[in-house]
């Protein structure tokens, strides 16, 4: 049925609201895969040839940027409007996808069904997958044994990717494959490892977190939580403003469409038929870097040293002051910037109306506030950015902080937690849809400068 949300009076978007009574969304996908290899076939043999841009030499020394290369049907990003899952907004997320309480943040579940099938679930269907997820989410011991191999002071990336790789040897789609499965099925085992790896890397960042920093002591799953509850549950916060934080930090840490550093890593591994967890391992080695997934951690500790150095009512001149002595020493204002976007990030500014309702008064989000104002003009000034507003990384440390939370270095892998169901819910289309081996050309200097020399 399709219905019109009178609640979104900014969107004349129609949304499709499930009405169906199953609960079941592998049977959900088996009904939409049929229609969308069809219709790829379609694009295929009626657009196969049409040019899709120019590609020039700034673009191949540039890291690819603003190329078009890559087949992402979970997301889009718009250089001004930001991130839409599904032809969806954040806000719109925000209203229409089910919450844990009336008027709370989305559940991550919902956004998991809605990648996944493009269709907004209704409750008792995110109620049912949270169920599943559950059963899924146990830890087999090897995985802590893997883990305890390394040493505590090991960085939290390393042990969450050790414990991911851990958890390959109970593969379905390696099974499968090593059995002879048809190429046409190759996404009912991509499936199964899927939601398995969803279900369960929560449970494996959260051993890593009570290991580090709470000296080991596990705390169990509680069947009577979600997904996101559960999350904050396991690292030790059971308070419902925390649990509320991490329903809407995986929510909107969920995906960025396929071209960033994770998501194009996990998609590339997966095109050579590396089953989910050796794709996503290899994704959040790529999220462990300074220039992706690290930076909420390099953003926190930032603020943080500016807060000792010129303490927490240090004024707007001061601030100017200080970012003038950061970036005249050489480096850059960690959470300021994107490579696509060209406006303040919907995510920095989902998680700014958090803190306006429950921290207004909080101090470092006042200076986060600060920040907002002072760095954009400055960074103009200098003339070197193209986007000199805040990314998501500039305020979710803080939030973390103020409950509690303190631990910067770990502040990547709950991104990681979160990228699991983008990138786990591409995958399976990817093997839906029979996307191929990415292999793209490489050239040399000596063969762009002799190719220009031709071009001239």
């Amino acid at each position: 049925m399709i219905v019109q949300q009178p609640s979104l009076s900014n969107s004349v978007r129609w949304l499709q609201i499930q009405t169906s009574s199953d609960l079941d969304l592998h049977s959900q996908l088996k009904e939409l895969i049929p229609e969308q290899q069809e219709r790829l076939k379609k694009i295929k043999s009626e657009y196969g040839k049409v040019q899709l841009g120019n590609i020039t030499v700034d673009m191949v020394l540039g890291g690819m940027r603003g190329m078009t290369g890559l087949l992402w049907e979970t997301s889009l990003l718009d250089p001004d409007e930001g991130i839409r899952f599904r032809g969806l907004s954040i806000p719109e997320c925000q209203k229409v996808l089910p919450a844990a309480k009336p008027g709370g943040e989305p559940l991550p579940e919902g956004l998991l069904w809605l990648l996944l099938t493009g269709k907004v679930p209704n409750k008792e269907q995110v109620d049912a997958l949270s169920k599943e997820l559950r059963s899924r989410a146990t830890i087999p011991d090897h995985v802590y044994k893997a883990i305890d191999a390394l040493p505590v002071t090991a960085h939290p990336m390393t042990q969450f990717t050790t414990g991911v790789m851990a958890l390959q040897v109970q593969s379905e789609f390696s099974k499968a494959y090593e059995k002879g499965i048809h190429k046409s099925k190759y996404w009912e085992p991509t499936y199964e490892d899927s939601l398995s790896l969803i279900a369960q890397v929560p449970a494996v960042a959260a051993y890593v977190y009570r290991r580090m920093y709470k000296n080991g002591e596990r705390i169990p799953m509680d069947d009577s939580l979600d997904y996101g509850g559960n999350f904050a549950h396991m690292l030790g916060f059971d308070g419902p403003e925390m649990q509320e934080l991490m329903r809407l930090y995986v929510t909107i840490h969920s995906d960025h469409e396929g071209g960033n550093v994770s998501a194009h890593t996990g998609h590339l591994v997966a095109s050579a038929l590396s089953d989910p967890y050796l794709s996503f391992a290899a994704a959040l080695n790529g999220l462990a870097g300074p220039l992706h997934g690290l930076a909420n951690q390099e953003v926190l500790l930032w603020i943080k040293s500016v807060v000792d150095e010129c303490g927490e009512n240090i004024t707007k001149d001061q601030l100017k002051d200080y970012v003038w002595k950061t970036l005249n020493s050489g480096k850059v204002v960690p959470g300021f910037g994107h490579g696509v976007l060209r406006k303040t990030d919907p995510r920095y500014m989902c998680q700014r109306e958090f803190a306006l309702k429950h921290l207004p008064n909080d101090p470092l989000f006042q200076l986060v506030s600060k920040l907002y104002d002072v760095v954009p003009p400055i960074l103009t000034e200098l003339g070197k950015v193209k986007n000199p507003w805040p990314n998501v990384d500039a305020h979710s440390g803080v939030l973390l902080n103020y409950y509690g939370l303190t631990e910067a270095r770990y502040y990547t892998v709950l991104f990681g937690v979160s990228r699991a169901i983008g990138i786990c819910s591409q995958l399976i289309w990817d093997r839906a849809l029979g996307l191929p081996l990415e292999r793209p050309k490489s050239v040399t200097m000596e063969w762009l400068e002799n190719h220009c020399k031709k071009s001239a």
